[in-house]
């Protein structure tokens, strides 16, 4: 069918799309959004209340509500018949209080790095829910007080979006980890690109489109050195020595690109692996293990040694009524032994549905999303999270306690006595 004959002076398909895309991205520059982008959805945290503080610190709330009459701590917020909460910023501040005036449990109130503690990197692995399962872990360590950086290594911005920040797929330049890695003279420090987010203690580097032109300056780099191994991983370990001593745990949301991929493989101090218990998804989940190998292998023979504390592997969005789910959990679970978390992330329409308010569950109260279904959600999350947790403190040789402590309460969202009015 000949093409269909339009005036000349008509203006083409094309030509209008390249008009309205001008004429909206001018509106977004009045606006002064262009030139902070990526930016952050203009939102604030929660409070906390004083049952869910309680949960958090692990105290009684009778003990909690009596500092606050003594005048001890910061003075938290009174609301509707005299129910006290908490920021998260004074929730931290009741963590140092705690810490000085009982020392012998210091460690539990303030898990923060030690002297002689080195920085946990784990590295979330792309796969089922990593990103979510990045953004989770990342939120429930800032909860528990450590001081966390997240990065997102994906181009497509899909951790950052979770945080509030949007790039809109556009290279914005040097807002990413590719502002620190980059081979050429506009190279920044990693400190310029770290921004902060709702929580306190918790902060981020941004994923933008400009990930992608680092992918590819290395695979020019890797084919014009007959396929020996670039520099690219080194770059990484490089940046993120530079803020060793700002944090004590940093969650690297690996994407689709090889080499950044690789880069947080060399970087990391532990690798967690995301699989749901279906046989199409297990079956990728073994291509990404032939992958990690492969690159690794590939650092290696450039004269670099990969070493990692632990490689676990945690199953999300479980459906614990699947009978062939249960199986194949139990399939796992012999050849991987203890690499495999006991801990299951649920699927759950709690986590979709603060999804898709824009939010995470930490954020959201437990009316916003359904109470059981939140509850039960928050449950398998956090219980993903203490295993983790857990792990980490092995590392840094102190005792786990973060699994027994999460199994002694209910969640740290819910307030089971405040719902029968007794917390304030």
């Amino acid at each position: 069918m000949p093409h269909s004959e339009k005036p000349v002076d008509q203006e083409r398909i094309v030509e209008r799309v390249q008009r309205h895309g001008d004429s909206i991205w001018a509106l977004i520059e009045a606006q002064g959004m262009a030139t902070r982008a990526p930016f952050p959805d203009p939102r604030t945290l929660r409070s906390f209340s004083l049952g869910e503080v309680a949960e958090i610190l692990g105290v009684s709330g009778s003990y909690l509500r009596q500092l606050s009459i003594d005048g001890l701590g910061p003075t938290p917020e009174l609301g509707t018949a005299g129910r006290r909460s908490y920021t998260l910023g004074q929730i931290n501040e009741l963590r140092d209080y705690l810490a000085s005036s009982r020392p012998k449990e210091a460690l539990k109130f303030c898990p923060r790095r030690r002297q002689g503690d080195k920085l946990q990197i784990i590295s979330v692995v792309a796969g089922p829910a990593s990103t979510t399962t990045s953004f989770y872990l990342a939120q429930g360590l800032a909860l528990q007080g450590f001081r966390v950086l997240a990065i997102d290594l994906d181009s497509h911005g899909s951790l950052s979006g979770m945080f509030g920040y949007y790039s809109f797929g556009y290279p914005v330049h040097n807002a990413s980890m590719y502002a620190a890695i980059r081979y050429d003279d506009d190279q920044k420090s990693i400190r310029s690109v770290i921004q902060p987010t709702l929580f306190d203690g918790l902060h981020l580097v941004p994923g933008s489109a400009e990930l992608s032109i680092f992918e590819e300056d290395c695979g020019r780099l890797f084919r014009s050195e007959n396929f020996k191994y670039p520099d690219a991983s080194s770059r990484m370990v490089s940046a993120l020595k530079e803020v060793d001593a700002d944090y004590d745990v940093v969650v690297l949301s690996c994407g689709d690109g090889g080499f950044l991929t690789a880069g947080a493989y060399e970087a990391a101090t532990g690798v967690l692996v995301t699989v749901r218990p279906e046989m199409p998804d297990i079956v990728s989940m073994t291509s990404s293990l032939y992958s990690f190998t492969h690159f690794v292998a590939l650092i290696e023979r450039a004269g670099r040694t990969v070493n990692h504390d632990f490689f676990k592997y945690l199953v999300t969005r479980h459906d614990p009524r699947d009978v062939s789910q249960q199986k194949s959990i139990a399939m796992l679970r012999e050849p991987l032994g203890d690499d495999l978390l006991t801990a299951t992330v649920w699927e759950s329409d709690a986590i979709r549905q603060a999804g898709d308010k824009g939010r995470s569950l930490y954020e959201l109260s437990s009316g916003s999303v359904g109470r059981s279904s939140y509850e039960q959600a928050m449950k398998s999350l956090n219980s993903a999270n203490a295993e983790i947790m857990d792990i980490m403190s092995e590392v840094w040789g102190r005792a786990p306690f973060y699994v027994s402590q999460a199994s002694r309460s209910t969640t740290a969202g819910k307030a089971s006595s405040e719902s029968r009015g007794l917390s304030k």
